[in-house]
């Protein structure tokens, strides 16, 4: 195999890896907002006594990859900041994806 063909070969890999980074960036964007606005939604219902968005579906939506713009809404519109589960838990959930990136790159 030549020079020029390795060149080809490493062109393709890194391309394949561009794509998986662009999906991914798109995936957190997506669950960002839909943290959001689901953050955004329980609070607006809690005001009108209407019905609420399970704590537990909150939590894995922050677990799925929205728990750092979960935690920064929370903090904005003052919603659960009392609520330990999500004072500890949405920073824990941070941490964990600190950490897993920090393994997925060191593993690579």
């Amino acid at each position: 195999m030549t020079s020029l063909d390795k060149n080809k070969i490493n062109i393709i890999i890194n391309f394949g890896d561009y794509m998986k980074f662009k999906i991914f960036v798109v995936y957190l964007i997506i669950i960002s907002l839909a943290g959001i606005i689901m953050t955004v939604k329980d609070k607006s219902a809690a005001g009108k006594g209407k019905w609420r968005i399970p704590e537990k579906t909150l939590m894995l939506t922050g677990l799925f990859g929205a728990a750092l713009p979960m935690l920064i809404t929370m903090k904005l519109i003052r919603h659960k900041t009392k609520h330990l589960k999500f004072m500890l838990g949405l920073p824990l959930e941070i941490v964990l994806h600190i950490g897993l990136t920090v393994l997925y790159f060191k593993l690579r």
